[in-house]
């Protein structure tokens, strides 16, 4: 307890220093990669690497693969001054025309700092999984925290940089997890050490620039869908000529096709005769298998979609199926009727479903609109045991944050998240909740969507309007995060926002417009579906800088499989529905020439802003699973160059009165049973975090990932010219004090001035964010 409370005094002392800080950047130290004079003088030491011209001519060093290769590349050791009693920071500068899916770990006095896989503590650098440069032409700069325990007393730190593969995050094992090195990793330019969190780059560095007007792509163009139809088309022809049972997912791509009419499956007799024998099938394997419902291996993820999309087929083709169903069938030998053998497995299915609910919004959205499909197919089949419309609609209003989430359904096998009696899957803003803010994995448009689609009576008659209007909602609070940045080809385009995502761990985000193409959707889908006037500007926007082919060409270039050939089943008719709509203003926000604005979320604790040149993104509320962790994750996008952080903040908070130990874990979110070298050390092991109150109801004990242990009521971030104070609660009003000294501030919230030394309340669900005097 006495090292506990002895840090959070020293928490407080710094977050003092810090906003002090903002006077004077706080350099201690800076390290330049490849001049052999300035290595000497840290003790460098880099055996396993070499020295480059890299960007601007700037020299840098990269570390080189083992021979043989391992998963564990190069490593350079170094020392590096330290400020004795404040919070050091280290930062790195990376050229962001450079691409390498490696990573790049900071160690000290032999111990990691931060954590492989999303942790709260990132990274040096995580690579860019897309293998896209991530700022073309310009130096970013990533920063990271240094534990005070690590530091305090010290004037230097033994360093050491090591690099190792790239890892694949769903990995079961480690060799599926952690990747072999063999490629030289980028180029590593600088390091530096500082004291403020804002780091300020020594004015004399090169920086690049933006490119001023860059160029919309002029390929690929039409020709796509040309090749997209052939495909399309020969899968069908395939699956209508097969002799053997269909599994679900090409049941369900026929049963789509039934209704496109520039496929050969536009109502062809054929596609009932194969999807009725195929669901005997599968009905008949369900009987000798039960498991089936949750295992069955034709089926991606079965604990998610099973049997959804076999019900979605049934549902699609209910009226040229009716005169099958009072047919008998031969199941085990015996002769049943089909609907009783149809009926067993749906019911089946949906309850299973019903009794394993998942809590992330994007898997809630799924399992609970296969709940849905089911019972709809159910109506088809043997109304008596389908559930009313009302009672299967909940679990999709549910998904939706029409209704807070109540769980899955008690049961002998029932999976319990046990997070109380109000909990809702989106933000009343419309951001999903996993736990905090998400970026990729956040964008659940296509399955919002999908939902919206599974409510239609028939196909093309309207659905559900408040699913349909929550739908639109999301796709408008999603707008915010997409940013302007060149594409991997260097044309003009808006990119999702990634960097301050729980789940995510890639840089750059995707080209995004209104929506992301997956898998099962296309980036027209939810405009299509319901023909919005802003989000058909977002795709019209997307039409101008011609990105849609290109998302196509994308998404034709995914895996081979049933779910994206039936994603892109509907992509023609998408098209030239948005193409024939009148032309609307509408743009998304973060769009050069779009006016200034501030957005925020308190539920998610996150800030997007566009001012005066600047973009800035921020998670307040930044992977705090288990505890208070005082750190807020940063991206600040300006003309010259991006900054990448994790700075300390200062969190208000009811505690609980218990506390979370950090482990000696180097791997964060990775899956459990992945461990690395025993002799790989966390730098942050035996952290003390304190525990938010957790609501009366809820089942917790320190350890657990939980969504209010580590969620704070008030935070206030100083972050140069920045300064915010956002209140998470709904009764209760805090105090946000402008610096003293200087010029009159300017709350870009509410466009009052502030003046220095000036007290600003701020009400429930209320963020104030103060652009302060240089």
């Amino acid at each position: 307890m006495k090292h506990l409370f002895n840090s959070l005094m020293a928490g407080t002392l710094l977050l003092a220093a810090t906003a002090k800080a903002q006077e004077a950047p706080g350099l201690v130290d800076t390290l330049v990669f490849g001049d052999r004079a300035v290595e000497q003088r840290h003790q460098f030491n880099g055996a396993q690497s070499e020295i480059i011209a890299g960007g601007l001519g700037e020299p840098a060093r990269r570390l080189l693969p083992r021979q043989p290769a391992d998963w564990r590349g190069g490593s350079m050791a170094f020392t590096m001054k330290i400020d004795p009693v404040r919070l050091n920071y280290a930062t790195i500068r990376l050229w962001g025309s450079d691409v390498s899916t490696d990573r790049l770990i900071l160690f000290c006095e032999g111990r990691q700092v931060g954590y492989i896989h999303i942790g709260d503590i990132d990274l040096l650098d995580f690579g860019n999984d897309g293998n896209e440069p991530p700022d073309n032409g310009r130096f970013y700069y990533n920063t990271t925290p240094l534990p005070l325990a690590m530091t305090q007393g010290k004037t230097e730190l033994h360093c050491e940089i090591r690099s190792i593969g790239a890892i694949w995050p769903y990995g079961a094992n480690f060799s599926q997890f952690q990747k072999t090195m063999t490629l030289p990793t980028r180029g590593i330019y600088k390091l530096y050490t500082h004291t403020d969190g804002y780091f300020v780059p020594p004015a004399e560095e090169k920086q690049g620039q933006a490119t001023a007007n860059p160029p919309a792509r002029q390929a690929p163009g039409a020709e796509v869908m040309d090749k997209l139809k052939a495909r399309v088309n020969s899968t069908i022809n395939n699956l209508l000529a097969a002799n053997r049972p269909l599994n679900e997912m090409e049941m369900e791509l026929l049963a789509k096709a039934w209704y496109v009419k520039w496929t050969p499956a536009f109502q062809n007799p054929r596609v009932v005769t194969q999807v009725a024998n195929s669901l005997d099938a599968l009905a008949a394997d369900f009987h000798d298998h039960p498991d089936l419902v949750e295992h069955d291996p034709s089926t991606p993820n079965p604990g998610w979609f099973e049997f959804g999309p076999a019900g979605e087929a049934i549902q699609l083709l209910a009226a040229p199926l009716r005169p099958w169903l009072d047919e008998q069938v031969e199941i085990d030998g015996q002769k049943t009727g089909r609907r009783a053998a149809w009926s067993a497995m749906l019911q089946a299915g949906r309850d299973w479903h019903r009794q394993h609910r998942r809590l992330y919004t994007n898997q809630s959205m799924i399992t609970d609109m296969n709940i849905y499909r089911s019972n709809r197919a159910l109506e088809v089949v043997d109304p008596a045991n389908a559930l009313s419309e009302a009672a299967a609609r909940r679990y999709l209003y549910e998904a939706m944050s029409l209704e807070p989430w109540r769980d899955s359904d008690p049961g002998p096998e029932s999976r319990r998240w046990e997070v109380g009696t109000n909990y809702w899957e989106l933000t009343g803003k419309g951001l999903t909740k996993e736990l905090g803010f998400v970026g990729y994995y956040g964008e659940v448009l296509d399955w919002a969507t999908s939902i919206y689609e599974a409510t239609r009576p028939e196909p093309g008659q309207p659905g559900d309007e408040r699913i349909k209007a929550q739908l639109v909602k999301i796709a408008n609070t999603r707008s915010y995060f997409r940013y302007p940045m060149l594409d991997g080809d260097g044309f003009r385009a808006m990119r999702v926002e990634t960097i301050i995502g729980w789940r995510d761990a890639h840089y750059p985000g995707n080209v995004i417009y209104a929506e992301r193409a997956t898998w099962d959707a296309s980036s027209l889908y939810a405009a299509a579906a319901t023909l919005d006037p802003d989000i058909i500007g977002y795709a019209q926007q997307m039409f101008e800088d011609n990105q849609f082919f290109a998302s196509v060409k994308w998404q034709m270039a995914q895996a081979n499989n049933l779910r994206v050939t039936t994603g892109l089943l509907e992509v023609p008719d998408q098209y030239e529905l948005i193409k024939a709509q009148p032309a609307r203003a509408r743009r998304l926000p973060m769009t050069a020439g779009q006016p200034d604005f501030v957005w925020t979320d308190e539920e998610d604790g996150v800030v997007a802003l566009k001012n005066d040149g600047d973009i800035l993104y921020v998670s307040l509320y930044w992977r705090a699973h288990k505890g208070i962790n005082n750190l807020a994750r940063v991206h600040y996008i300006t003309p010259r160059f991006d900054r990448i952080a994790v700075v300390r903040q200062e969190t208000k908070f009811e505690p609980s009165g218990l506390y979370y130990t950090r482990r000696d874990a180097i791997g964060g979110g990775a899956p459990g049973g992945i461990h690395y070298p025993e002799d790989w050390h966390s730098a942050e092991a035996g952290e003390q975090l304190p525990i938010a109150k957790i609501p009366d109801g809820v089942r917790f004990q320190p350890g657990d990932d939980n969504v209010y242990a580590g969620k704070g009521q008030f935070y206030t971030l100083h972050y140069g010219r920045y300064l915010i104070g956002m209140n998470l609660t709904t009764d209760q009003s805090f105090e946000l004090k402008s610096p003293a000294g200087g010029a009159e501030a300017k709350d870009l919230v509410s466009g009052k001035t502030v003046q220095p030394d000036d007290t600003v309340t701020v009400a429930p669900r209320a963020t104030v964010v103060l652009w302060l005097p240089n």
